[in-house]
């Protein structure tokens, strides 16, 4: 079971750095479209949703050992 919540800590870990560097790259424009707005914020939330479920992850990871 560790070995399965590794391997989806690491999966989310990566999607977390996707999600980054999405938001990232739209964050650098001066002024953003009603489009790009909307775009960051479901970003931005896309980007908690997995920090948390990681953070849980690794919470439940710790409880067990």
């Amino acid at each position: 079971m560790a070995e399965r919540q590794t391997m989806s800590i690491e999966v989310l870990e990566k999607q977390y750095e996707v999600l980054k560097a999405q938001l990232g790259a739209i964050l650098r424009h001066a002024h953003l479209t009603p489009l790009e707005e909307q775009a960051a914020r479901e970003l931005k939330k896309k980007k908690l949703d997995a920090k948390d479920r990681i953070v849980a992850l690794r919470r439940s990871m710790s409880m067990s050992s």
